[in-house]
């Protein structure tokens, strides 16, 4: 399992690496350079999912592109 991805913000298209977590879904992350919070598509479980460069563990497990949260 990947547990790192790399996020690009949508805003200003800056890159970050990121340790997912493996328990929880993120909704949101704040872009280290334009300060925006950004937050998941519709229809997505996280921030991983929709901004990643990999899918979050709790997708990766199920083999999907995306997982829905319970």
């Amino acid at each position: 399992m990947i547990i790192d991805s790399i996020l690009t913000c949508p805003n200003c298209n800056h890159k970050f690496q990121e340790q997912m977590p493996e328990n929880t879904y993120q909704s949101s992350f704040r872009c280290a350079e334009c300060k925006e919070v950004i937050k998941t598509k519709k229809g997505e479980c996280c921030v991983y999912c929709s901004y990643g460069d990999y899918p979050c563990p709790q997708a990766q497990i199920i083999g999907s592109s995306c997982c829905s949260p319970d």
